[in-house]
């Protein structure tokens, strides 16, 4: 059960006091206010209010209570004050952690970390099969090193083996067995388990890319920090009717439709994940499958919401995220959108940054979504090659075929047949060249 399942049948919401450490002579992305500003969104999104917040400057993590002794008692006695019922860390809390600080606080208080936060919400917003088993594996690969006492994480699972038929409680024990071990038994096979699906799942993306590989067709994947206007903006461009709210991880579900550009080139464009700060490795490793759509694309869109504060800082994320999921060799255009919020400031240094293009678009009102299309267009352009064929009158198929999958550039009649030439991906390119030369056909790359 989610925590906006929980608080709703208990008809209130949940009240929640936000704890951000900030370690001295580090550097951080985003200063400890502005990160519990994203995680009282992230609060929000999960159905928390938040009704006070807790600050500490440390030299380093206390390896006992997190915050150090004194600072975690003045936040038991806040969340007296307040009636709190639930206290969120900004960070990721060791299993020790955990339990100093629940042994402190006391059982009627919840302890959450951002991760535990992240994968509610997550479990909230996983609506297809392969969303829910990699939600559901995460979760469990977080709650493992950290179950105590007795067994109530299935129960709390949002799509778990109870929600989908399975047992909702644990199988018998051995001799001499603790509960604990019994507990830690069985989620370890419903983690092999849960693996084993998604890696189905992955074969199956696989052999999906592969034909699309073979159509031709060329993959552009949305990126972004979450709430930047991904899904909006594939709306905007190919009436995907993708699910849209001003709210963090508001979709969670690769979503991929068709689109024409201004040459006539269809392309593949799928909307991705949300990228988000402290994003937890669990997460990473549990949306492989998904993510990897992100690797194997011909071009990604770095969508950034130009009107937000932090929009550089969000950029940095994105980039660390594309690099740890080895995708920074890929061509890039940066996409500046939200420009109805605010003006669009185009960062001089962007070819520096690695970015082939910078657009402003409002993907709302429809603003620079033509200069996109041409954008995306010209960027694999670079990623094509240029063959030349003699293709004979009695093979008109293969004609048909050069224009479903590469762009013509000429085409002239002669008495063997049709010579033209055109341009292709370059992953294509090889293999079409060994078909071409079973009809006899020249063909030469210009």
């Amino acid at each position: 059960m989610t925590i906006k399942e929980q608080t709703k049948r208990a008809q209130n919401i949940a009240k929640a006091i936000l704890v951000g450490v900030e370690i001295r002579g580090s550097r951080p992305q985003f200063s400890v206010e502005d990160s519990l500003d994203e995680l009282a969104l992230l609060a929000q999104t999960a159905g928390v209010e938040v009704f006070g917040r807790v600050t500490q400057h440390l030299h380093k993590i206390d390896p006992s209570t997190f915050v150090g002794t004194g600072k975690l008692e003045e936040i038991a006695a806040l969340v007296e004050e307040l009636g709190a019922e639930m206290v969120i860390f900004d960070d990721e809390l060791s299993p020790r952690h955990q339990r100093e600080i629940e042994k402190t606080l006391g059982e009627d208080v919840q302890v959450l970390d951002r991760s535990a936060l992240i994968l509610d919400i997550f479990a909230q917003h996983a609506h297809t099969r392969e969303g829910a088993l990699q939600v559901e594996l995460a979760q469990y690969e977080y709650r493992l090193p950290r179950l105590t006492r007795q067994w109530t994480h299935l129960a709390r699972q949002a799509g778990g083996g109870a929600a989908r038929g399975g047992k909702g409680g644990v199988g018998l024990r051995g001799p001499g067995e603790t509960q604990l071990e019994a507990d830690r038994r069985e989620i370890g096979r419903r983690i092999a388990r849960l693996k084993k699906e998604l890696e189905g799942v992955r074969a199956h993306r696989q052999r999906h890319r592969q034909q699309r590989e073979r159509a031709g067709i060329p993959t552009v994947a949305l990126v972004g920090y979450t709430n930047a206007g991904k899904s909006t903006l594939l709306n905007a461009l190919c009436d995907a009717e993708v699910y849209v709210a001003d709210q963090l991880f508001a979709t969670l579900d690769t979503t991929t439709r068709r689109v024409a550009l201004p040459s006539g080139r269809v392309v593949l464009l799928s909307d991705t994940v949300g990228f988000i700060q402290k994003l937890p490795v669990s997460l990473v490793a549990a949306f492989r499958a998904t993510l990897e759509e992100i690797a194997e694309a011909d071009l990604l869109l770095h969508v950034v919401d130009s009107s937000h504060p932090r929009a550089w800082e969000q950029i940095e994320v994105v980039e660390d995220t594309l690099a740890e999921l080895e995708a920074s060799r890929i061509p890039k255009l940066l996409v500046l959108n939200k420009t109805d919020l605010g003006t669009c400031e185009v960062p001089p240094n962007y070819p520096q940054l690695g970015y082939r293009d910078v657009v402003c678009t409002s993907a709302v009102t429809g603003k620079g979504l033509a200069e996109l299309r041409e954008a995306i267009d010209w960027a694999l352009s670079d990623t094509l090659e240029t063959l030349t064929a003699l293709i004979p009158y009695d093979q008109g198929e293969w004609l048909s075929s050069i224009y479903e999958q590469g762009v013509v550039e000429s085409e002239n009649h002669t008495a063997q047949g049709v010579e033209v030439t055109f341009r292709v991906p370059a992953k294509l390119a090889g293999q079409l060249r060994q078909q071409l030369a079973q009809i006899s056909a020249p063909v030469r790359k210009k």
